[in-house]
């Protein structure tokens, strides 16, 4: 019995080594680009010790949530999803009544922290769409597609209201990728992108004088550079004027003498491309790219229908935080308001993503097994 015991015990131990619950490569990503993030911000803010404590307790409260929930199992989780998904929209509502924000209704004071419901959205939403589409059929019909674009247009429109219309967008686009990977038909994805390409024209009516001026600003930045087109010009010449290895940590001179707008929050990559220069980028987009690649691996190998498909659209969801930023600062984007993950300033943000991640892990603790 006591040679059993031991068999058994040996065999515990190797797949703990083998399969560890919690992806060891992602999480050493994570760590170093939340140091990265860290060390901009450090540099962004003047070396405020406050701030830089601030964002770095927000990574502990994230990496401590990150822990908890890739301890829980994915059908649980998918059990929770209809519920989190109705507490997460109906805060949305609350935010309408008692939110505040500069000019926006965003976020609900709590007291000793501000919170903003609607990244909650960010990771409840494609759990949504993957809840749904579990038990169903796949690749979805039409019948499915209009069910998933209610989904996601109730908490979307809720959002753009605020008015929020970049966290509205990558809220729907983290539904849309949960729906894109259910391998649904590329004649219906084509009839969907014509049909979103045609309502350009009638959306454009119902932005705010402020967002129509993000993007003719875009076209033409320098028809007004001390205005509208300040952002986008500062940006440019902080990232230019970093050239091949860059000026060096907290020698940035955009950031230091206050020409570049948000150098801590959504400019925050002009100011890491300045200081780090291309071989900087560089190296931080090729650890975005191992992160993204392997969400989609841990997609690849999960159980079920529902694992498969949110696995897939954080990883991607992801791809399009990094890709939006990334192109603002460049000035190829409008300005949306999008923070680089992990290395713009943002508590709720910060969180969010890292919670995501946690469920991300769970996943890969309850991958297909192959010995």
């Amino acid at each position: 019995m006591l040679q059993q015991l031991s068999v058994r015990m040996k065999r515990f131990g190797l797949r703990l080594l083998t399969r560890p619950r919690l992806d060891l490569p992602l999480l050493l990503a994570l760590f170093l680009l939340a140091c990265a993030g860290l060390a901009t911000l450090y540099s962004a803010g003047g070396g405020n010790y406050s701030l830089v404590g601030g964002q770095a307790a927000r990574f502990v409260l994230g990496g401590v949530l990150l822990l908890v929930i890739s301890r829980i199992p994915p059908p649980v989780l998918r059990s929770w999803t209809p519920w989190l998904y109705a507490g997460s929209t109906a805060l949305l509502f609350v935010v309408a009544a008692l939110g505040e924000g500069r000019g926006a209704y965003r976020w609900l004071d709590l007291g000793f922290m501000r919170f903003q419901p609607s990244e909650l959205l960010k990771l409840t939403m494609p759990m949504m769409v993957a809840w749904y589409l579990h038990p169903r059929q796949l690749p979805p019909g039409w019948k499915d597609i209009i069910v998933v674009g209610l989904l996601i247009a109730v908490p979307a429109g809720l959002i753009a209201e605020q008015p929020d219309l970049g966290t509205a967008l990558l809220v729907a686009g983290a539904g849309a990728f949960a729906l894109f990977l259910s391998g649904m038909a590329w004649w219906r994805i084509g009839l969907l992108v014509g049909g979103a390409g045609a309502a350009i024209p009638v959306a454009w009516q119902f932005l705010h004088e402020y967002q129509r001026n993000r993007v003719r600003t875009l076209l033409d930045p320098e028809s007004d550079p001390l205005g509208n087109g300040w952002h986008i010009i500062q940006s440019k010449i902080a990232v230019g004027s970093g050239g091949v290895f860059g000026k060096g940590w907290q020698h940035g001179t955009q950031s230091r003498l206050d020409f570049l707008p948000e150098h801590t929050t959504d400019f925050i990559f002009a100011v890491f491309s300045e200081e780090f220069g291309l071989v900087g980028v560089i190296a931080i987009m090729l650890l975005y790219a191992f992160i993204i690649g392997r969400c989609l691996w841990i997609a690849m190998n999960a159980r079920d229908t529902y694992s498969r498909l949110l696995a897939g659209a954080i990883g991607m969801s992801f791809f399009v935080y990094v890709a939006v930023n990334g192109g603002m600062v460049a000035g190829i984007l409008p300005v949306v308001g999008v923070p680089m993950p992990l290395v713009s300033y943002g508590g709720t943000s910060a969180v969010s993503l890292l919670t995501g991640f946690g469920v991300l892990m769970s996943i890969h603790a309850n991958r297909k097994l192959h010995d």
